[in-house]
């Protein structure tokens, strides 16, 4: 693709990176620095994309964390692999329990909403089928940083003060009390530049590295895990983490102006992005900064987003196939409905009768496309004591009506909110990207897809580009820069436009794209966090 590498109105101070032998795009600096210095070791990018997941668990707690749950898309051998790690309910919660326990909703906090974390084993499985290295190399720098700390980043800083300063209203009940011992052992949040370490956290990734991850689901920390959900009401169990394992999974992809945009399949919600693709697909997108432009993608999305929040759960209780939802017919039809003027959104009809991110590449044409995540900032606010674990609160998507497709059931995966993305065209890599944030994510994915195919940007510029967010009926957030007569102009066309400076909102991304005839690599990190690309 043809791109201006120079100059984009929008840029941020940053430019796009290029390196030949190898290269890791994260939000964490040193988590960044964490992969190169395995691909420098002589690992592979997925050993590369292991240790950086690895150390963002430890420098970026307020986003992940060994509680979370973790997706990956594997450029490998010239195939692309998915593999789905995201953990389902305890065996014994279901929506009987949940209003016996007087809930009519499930919560977002507490033993309640906590699923089955997949990270350890996404690790495990990752080195196991795709590493070169040994996995407990793959751990040493994410152990390094856990014992003698790290200064605390800027956009780091800001949200662990905001998590604690709003977890210090509303967490009353003893079962939190390890969170405040764990994350403000001081009574507060450390302040930015502030040394930050937690000698629990590394003595559970040490564990962790020592068993190939069989600690976590079968060992000592299973063993933590399940003393403390009894001592206080919950539903994990030591038995529920025993029969966890990740699942391989084929992805799912659309064609868009000739290239593959690929996500994973259901119970994800990268379905969603697909979707939106598929019906902006029958637009011609002229002019990159317009009022057409925008009003079109923000329609596509809303009615892609409505259905997939209606319908997209665990394949088999999905009333509607992934390939109906991925179909022409699904796009025209919901495309017709699009007219000059907002519309609230409703599910289709259907026939009687359904977060941290990192890209990481290397010269042998390996690249990956991880994500992983504890939910909401800190997860649950469940920490089990002295181990630095922050457990996951997936379980609060979760319907307690049993006639939904994501109602609660014993042993289900949830409808889920991360997802990585990758590239293809004419059966060969372009390479990985992500845009981590919740519901975010698919709009993120999307707004770098057009950006990056239909508009030409390099991969920065891509991501500096001003974002909306669809966040329900008319209603669309934009960002401080985006352009003021185009956001009044949307508001004429019936869209309700705010605009909101929490940046973190418009989600964090990463990209990694490869040159198919020499090989560079070329790098953008997200301009609204604290990331950076370490290259080779």
């Amino acid at each position: 693709m043809t791109t201006d590498y120079l100059y984009h109105p929008f840029s941020s101070q940053r430019n796009t990176v290029f390196a030949k032998r190898g290269m890791v795009a994260t939000s964490q600096p040193l988590a960044a620095q964490a992969g190169l210095e395995i691909l420098q070791q002589g690992g592979n990018a997925i050993d590369a994309a292991i240790a950086t997941a690895a150390a963002l668990t430890v420098v970026e707690p307020t986003s992940n964390g060994i509680g979370g749950d973790a997706f990956a898309l594997v450029w490998t051998k010239n195939k692309l692999h998915g593999l789905n790690a995201s953990g389902p309910v305890p065996q014994f919660i279901s929506i009987e329990e949940m209003k016996k326990r007087g809930y009519e909703k499930m919560p977002v906090f507490g033993v309640e909403p906590i699923t089955v974390p997949g990270v350890p084993a996404a690790w495990a499985e990752l080195s196991e089928k795709h590493g070169k290295l040994p996995f407990e190399k793959l751990m040493a720098p994410a152990i390094r940083l856990a014992e003698e700390g790290y200064p605390v980043s800027p956009i780091l800083g800001k949200y662990w003060k905001g998590a604690a300063e709003k977890f210090k209203e509303i967490f009353k009940d003893d079962v939190y009390q390890s969170w405040f011992d764990t994350f403000t052992p001081e009574g507060r949040a450390p302040e930015i530049g502030e040394m930050w370490s937690s000698k629990g956290h590394a003595e559970t990734l040490k564990s962790i590295a020592d068993s190939n991850g069989e600690s976590f689901y079968k060992g000592e920390l299973a063993d933590k895990i399940d003393a403390y959900m009894k001592e206080h009401g919950g539903y994990l169990s030591k038995e529920d983490l025993a029969a966890f394992k990740p699942e391989w999974v084929e992805p799912v992809s659309v064609n868009y102006r000739g290239y593959d945009v690929w996500e994973i399949p259901p119970n994800g919600q990268g379905m969603i992005a697909l979707m939106a693709l598929n019906i902006a697909q029958g637009f011609e997108f002229d002019e990159f900064q317009s009022t057409e432009t925008y009003h079109k993608q923000i329609e596509s999305m809303k009615l892609a987003f409505t259905d997939g929040k209606a319908f997209i759960t665990e394949p088999e209780d999905m009333p509607i196939s992934t390939e109906e939802l991925l179909s022409k017919e699904y796009a025209d039809k919901r495309r017709a409905v699009i007219d000059e003027k907002a519309m609230d959104p409703e599910p289709m009809e259907l026939p009687k009768g359904g977060t941290v991110y990192l890209a990481a590449a290397d010269d042998e044409g390996n690249m990956i496309s991880y994500i992983q995540s504890n939910y909401m900032g800190f997860g649950s606010g469940v920490v089990v004591p002295e181990t630095g674990i922050s457990l996951q609160n997936r379980g609060h998507d979760f319907s307690l009506d049993a006639e939904h497709p994501n109602a609660l059931k014993p042993g289900k995966r949830t409808y889920h909110t991360i997802i990585p993305g990758f590239l293809t065209k004419d059966g060969e890599a372009v390479g990985p990207f992500g845009v981590m944030g919740g519901y975010m994510q698919p709009q993120g994915h999307f707004q770098v897809a057009v950006n990056t195919i239909d508009f030409h940007l390099n991969p920065q510029a891509a991501l500096d580009a001003p974002r909306w967010q669809w966040m329900h009926g008319k209603t669309v957030h934009v960002e401080p820069h985006f352009p003021n007569h185009l956001a009044q102009a949307l508001v004429r066309k019936g869209h309700t436009i705010q605009v909101t400076t929490d940046g973190g909102s418009f989600g964090r991304g990463q990209i990694i794209w490869r040159d198919p005839e020499t090989g560079v690599l070329k790098g953008g990190t997200e301009s609204r966090t604290d990331g950076q690309i370490a290259a080779w």
